[in-house]
C-alpha cells in the first residue's frame, strides 16, 4: 500500500463521492465520472436514512451536513383504509441504541451535500461522462472510455452507477437483469391540511387500493410517497408520458375510499408528481471481475420498502475502503469485500421485497387477517431490524 494508487468512480450519486471520500483518507487518488451533464440535486423525491447510513457519515465526520436540510423521524404509525391504527414504531432513542438518529432527507439534497464535500476536498468530478467501455491491462490498471470520446486511465475502476449500471452491463453482460416488482412509486412534497396535526412520526397506511406514506416536517412540508400496483412493466418512457394532471387523478381514485386528508396531500402537491418503476436486483455471481467492483444499487439494488437502499451503498463505500488499505493486491480486496457484504445486503434485498408484497393485498379476507397479524409481525420486524441498524464500520482514519 506504499505506492500511490488511483480510483475510477463511475456515478456521482450517493455511494461514487462517499467511496472517493474514504479512499483519500486511505491515501488513493480518485476522480469521480458522472454520466448526467449536471449534479442530481432534483432526483427523486426523499429517503430515509438509517441509523446504519448515519453512522458511515459520522465516521467520515461530516454527519453533520445533513443538519440543513434533513430532520428525524420520531417512529412509524401504522394504520389500515379505514384510518384504524394497527401499530406504532418509536425510533426517538435511536442515538443511544444505534449511535445515531435517523435522517428524513430530499434525495437530491444528499446528492448535493455529498458532491459539494468532495469537491471541497479536491476530488475531481466530471459530469457529461456516459460509460461506453472498459478496458483491462491485466492486473495493472484499467481505461474507463466516454461517449464523448475522452478517455481516463487508474488502478482500478469502481462502479457506483446505480440499478442499471452500466458499469455492470460492461463487465458482466450475461448478469441477471434488475427485476422489476410489479410497482411503481410515486410522491411529492406539500404542506399539511390544515387542522391535521402530526406526531413527527412516518404514517404509513395501507389504502383500499394503493400503499401510502407520508411525514411532515417542523415547518408543515409534507413529505409523501404512494406504491401503485402496475402489474406489467412499464416500457421506457410509458410514465413521463402520463401528463401531470391524468396521474393526479390516478392517485386520488386509488385513494378515494382512504382517510380524507390523503386526498387533500395529494391535490395540494404543487407541480409533477414523480414516479418511478420499483426494481431490485438478484443476486450476482459475484460483483467484481480484475480491477472492476461494484458497489451499492449497481451490486444488490434492493426496493425502497427496506428504507435501507442508501445507508447499504454507504456502508459497502466504507467496507471497501477498509479492504483496499488493509490487501496487497486489488483482486483480493474485492474478493474479501463481496465475502464480507453479501450475506447481509442480500438478505435485506429478500425482505424488502416481502414487505413490498405485503403492501398490495386487496383480497377482503386477506385484509382482515392482516389487520390482525401486522402488530406481531411489526414487534417482530422491529426486533430483527436491531442487527440491521446497529451494524457499524470500525474506521480508523489515520491513513495505512
Amino acid at each position: 500500500m506504499t505506492t500511490p494508487r488511483k480510483a475510477l468512480i463511475i456515478g456521482c450519486g450517493i455511494a461514487g463521492p462517499v467511496m472517493a471520500l474514504f479512499l483519500q483518507q486511505v491515501g488513493i487518488e480518485a476522480e469521480i465520472y458522472e454520466a448526467q451533464p449536471t449534479g442530481m440535486d432534483e432526483a427523486g423525491a426523499f429517503l430515509n436514512l438509517a441509523p446504519n447510513g448515519v453512522n458511515v457519515l459520522k465516521a467520515l465526520e461530516i454527519d453533520h451536513l445533513l443538519e440543513a436540510d434533513g430532520f428525524h423521524s420520531e417512529g412509524m404509525d401504522f394504520f389500515n383504509g379505514d384510518g384504524k391504527q394497527l401499530a406504532q414504531l418509536e425510533s426517538s432513542d435511536e442515538e443511544q441504541r444505534f449511535g445515531s438518529r435517523n435522517v428524513m432527507i430530499k434525495r437530491g439534497q444528499l446528492h448535493q451535500v455529498l458532491r459539494n464535500e468532495a469537491i471541497r476536498r479536491n476530488i475531481p468530478v466530471h459530469f457529461g461522462k456516459k460509460l461506453t467501455g472498459i478496458q483491462l491491462h491485466g492486473f495493472q490498471h484499467v481505461t474507463a472510455r466516454f461517449e464523448d470520446g475522452s478517455e481516463a486511465e487508474g488502478n482500478f475502476l469502481i462502479g457506483c452507477d446505480g440499478i442499471h449500471s452500466r458499469t455492470r452491463q460492461l463487465i458482466f453482460p450475461n448478469a441477471p437483469q434488475p427485476t422489476y416488482t410489479g410497482m411503481v412509486d410515486c410522491g411529492g412534497f406539500a404542506q399539511l391540511p390544515s387542522g391535521l396535526s402530526t406526531s413527527g412520526a412516518m404514517q404509513m397506511i395501507f389504502g383500499k387500493k394503493a400503499f401510502f406514506g407520508y411525514i411532515a416536517k417542523p415547518d408543515g412540508e409534507v413529505y409523501w410517497f404512494s406504491n401503485v400496483a402496475w402489474p406489467k412493466e412499464p416500457k421506457r418512457n410509458e410514465l413521463n408520458a402520463i401528463s401531470a394532471d391524468e396521474w393526479r387523478q390516478r392517485l386520488l381514485h386509488n385513494h378515494s375510499s382512504d382517510p380524507a386528508h390523503l386526498l387533500e396531500i395529494i391535490e395540494s402537491t404543487p407541480g409533477e408528481i414523480g414516479k418511478w418503476p420499483v426494481y431490485d436486483m438478484p443476486s450476482l455471481p459475484t460483483w467484481h471481475k480484475g480491477l472492476v467492483c461494484l458497489i451499492g444499487d449497481a451490486a444488490h439494488a434492493t426496493s425502497p420498502h427496506s428504507g435501507q437502499g442508501a445507508s447499504m451503498a454507504l456502508e459497502d463505500a466504507a467496507v471497501l475502503a477498509q479492504c483496499l488499505r488493509d490487501s496487497l493486491k486489488v483482486e483480493h480486496a474485492f474478493a474479501k469485500f463481496e465475502n464480507l457484504r453479501k450475506e447481509r445486503v442480500e438478505k435485506i434485498v429478500r425482505q424488502a421485497r416481502r414487505t413490498g408484497n405485503g403492501k398490495m393485498v386487496s383480497n377482503p379476507v386477506a385484509v382482515w387477517f392482516r389487520d390482525l397479524v401486522l402488530p406481531f409481525f411489526i414487534k417482530q420486524g422491529a426486533k430483527a431490524s436491531e442487527e440491521v441498524l446497529s451494524y457499524k464500520v470500525e474506521w480508523e482514519r489515520e491513513v495505512a
